[in-house]
C-alpha cells in the first residue's frame, strides 16, 4: 500500500517518517495509521503536506457549504419578480429556516468525522449539497410551486451549514499545537467566503446568464458542477485518520462547564449577528430602497450584500491577531460596542433614505461581528485551560474540554442567524418597518456587552479566573 504526497507523487506506506520520527502506514480507503502530528520528524517529512493537502480540499467543500446554506438568503428578493406570490413573513421564513436547520445538523456532523472518516464523511457531505441544489432548481422552475414544499427544500440547504462543524473537527486532527490556529482560522475564513460569493454570483446569473430573463433555477444548477469537482477531489486527494476518535466524555464535560454556555451566548451575538445579518441583508436592500426611494433596484445593486459577508469574512482573523495581542474579552467588549453604536446609527439613519449611507453603516457592522467571531472563538481554549487550572483538572483535561467545547459553541451561535431575520420579521410585521428590531439589537448588544465585561475584564472576577 502506497501513500500519496501533496505532488501526486507516491510513497511507500510502512517506510520511517523520520530517523525518529513514527512510521506512517496506509491501508485501503485512503486510511492512514501512525499519524502523530506533533511528531516534529514525521511532519516535517511528510507530515505537513498530507495535512496542507487536506486543509485545501477540505476548505473547497465547506465553502461549497456554505455557499449553499447561504443561496435561499438571495434567491427570496427575485421571487416576487418570477411571479411567486408568497408574503413577506414566508419570505423571511424562507431566508432563516436554512440555519435554524444547519446549526442543528452542527452537533452530529462533529462526531461523524469520527465515525466514517475525515475523507469519507467530506465525500458524503458534499454530495448531499446535490439535494438542495437541485431541489431548489426544481422549486424555482415553478411559480405555482407551495410554499410548504419551499420551505422543506429551503430547510434541505441546512446541510450546508453542517458542514463547518465536521470540517473543523477533521482539520484540527491533521495540525499540530502550534499550527492548528492557522489552519482553523484558514478553514473557517474559506468557508465564510462562500456566503460572499453566492450573493454576489447568483443575482449576475439569473439574469445576465438567462440572456435578459430571470432564470431562477440556475441559482441551484450552476453549483452543481463544482459540488461534483469537489467531492471528487476529496475522494482523490483527501486521507481519513485512523487516530480521530470521538470524545464524547469531553463533550459531556464540556456541557458541565458553566462557561460554555456564557461563550456560547456571547457567539450568538458575533457570528449569529454575522451570519444572521448575511442572510437578511439582499432583503432589507430591497425593502428599504426598492420603492423607488434614493436608488433604483437591479441585479447589480443586490449583489453588493455580498460586501457584507465578504468584510465580515475577512474581518474575521484580524479579530483572533487583536485577541491575541489585546486579549480576547476586551476584543470582543469593544466589537459589541461598535455592533450597538452602529445598530443605533442605523436606526436614526434609516428615514433619511440614503443608500450609501445605510451600505457604509452595515459594512461597519460586518466587520465587527467578524471581528468579534474570531475574538470570542479565540477566548474558548483560553477559558478552559484557565478554569482547568483553578480545578486542577490539567492540560490535557484543559484541551479535551476545549476541543469539545468549539464543536458545541459554533452549534448553539449559528442559531443566531436563525433569530435575527426572525426579529426583523416580527418587528416589520407589528408596525411595517424594521426601526423595533434595530433597537432590540442595540439592546442585546449592549447586554452582551455588559455580560462579557463582568465575567472576563471585572476586577474580581479576573483575580479568580485570570486573563482572557
Amino acid at each position: 500500500m502506497s501513500v500519496e504526497n501533496m505532488n501526486g507523487s507516491m510513497v511507500q506506506a510502512g517506510t520511517s517518517a523520520g530517523t525518529t520520527g513514527a512510521a506512517l502506514t496506509g491501508t485501503p480507503g485512503r486510511w492512514l495509521h501512525g499519524w502523530d502530528a506533533e511528531d516534529t520528524a514525521q511532519w516535517e517529512t511528510s507530515g505537513r503536506a498530507i495535512a496542507r493537502r487536506n486543509l485545501w480540499w477540505s476548505i473547497a467543500c465547506e465553502f461549497l457549504g456554505f455557499v449553499v446554506w447561504q443561496l435561499w438568503s438571495i434567491v427570496v428578493v427575485f421571487l416576487p419578480g418570477a411571479g411567486f406570490t408568497f408574503s413577506s413573513a414566508e419570505l423571511f421564513w424562507l431566508i432563516s429556516i436554512p440555519s435554524l436547520v444547519g446549526a442543528t445538523l452542527r452537533i452530529p456532523y462533529t462526531f461523524m468525522v469520527a465515525k466514517f472518516g475525515g475523507r469519507n464523511w467530506t465525500i458524503i457531505s458534499a454530495l448531499l449539497l446535490l439535494i438542495p441544489t437541485l431541489g431548489m432548481a426544481w422549486c424555482l422552475s415553478d411559480p405555482t410551486t407551495p410554499f410548504g414544499t419551499m420551505l422543506a427544500v429551503a430547510a434541505l440547504a441546512g446541510l450546508g451549514g453542517g458542514n463547518f462543524a465536521s470540517s473543523m473537527a477533521n482539520i484540527t486532527y491533521f495540525f499540530p499545537a502550534r499550527e492548528k490556529g492557522w489552519a482553523l482560522g484558514l478553514n473557517a475564513a474559506g468557508g465564510n467566503l462562500g456566503a460572499a460569493v453566492a450573493q454576489f454570483m447568483v443575482p449576475l446569473a439569473v439574469t445576465f446568464l438567462a440572456a435578459g430573463t430571470l432564470g431562477l433555477p440556475l441559482a441551484g444548477l450552476m453549483w452543481v458542477p463544482l459540488i461534483l469537482i469537489a467531492a471528487w477531489g476529496a475522494w482523490r486527494y483527501m486521507d481519513n485518520l485512523a487516530s480521530a476518535k470521538s470524545d464524547i466524555a469531553g463533550s459531556l464535560a464540556s456541557l458541565r462547564e458553566p462557561h460554555l454556555w456564557i461563550l456560547a451566548l456571547l457567539y450568538i451575538g458575533t457570528f449569529g449577528s454575522f451570519i444572521g445579518f448575511a442572510a437578511v441583508f439582499p432583503k432589507l436592500i430591497v425593502d428599504s430602497f426598492g420603492s423607488g426611494v434614493g436608488i433604483p433596484i437591479g441585479p447589480a445593486i443586490i449583489s453588493l450584500a455580498f460586501l457584507g459577508a465578504l468584510v465580515g469574512s475577512l474581518a474575521r482573523p484580524f479579530g483572533g491577531k487583536l485577541a491575541d495581542r489585546w486579549g480576547g474579552a476586551r476584543v470582543t467588549v469593544a466589537c459589541f460596542g461598535v455592533l450597538a453604536l452602529t445598530a443605533l446609527a442605523q436606526l436614526l439613519t434609516l428615514p433619511l433614505g440614503s443608500f450609501g449611507l445605510f451600505l457604509i453603516l452595515f459594512l461597519v457592522l460586518f466587520a465587527a461581528a467578524g471581528a468579534g467571531n474570531g475574538s470570542t472563538y479565540r477566548m474558548i481554549p483560553m477559558v478552559f485551560a484557565l478554569r482547568s487550572k483553578s480545578d486542577d483538572g490539567g492540560k490535557m483535561s484543559a484541551a479535551r474540554k476545549a476541543s469539545a467545547a468549539l464543536g458545541i459553541i459554533s452549534a448553539i451561535g449559528a442559531y443566531g442567524g436563525f433569530l435575527v431575520p426572525q426579529v426583523l420579521n416580527a418587528s416589520r410585521q407589528a408596525t411595517g418597518g424594521y426601526e423595533n428590531a434595530f433597537l432590540a439589537f442595540v439592546a442585546g448588544y449592549l447586554v452582551l456587552m455588559a455580560v462579557t465585561w463582568a465575567v472576563y475584564l471585572r476586577p474580581s472576577s479576573a483575580a479568580k479566573l485570570g486573563s482572557v
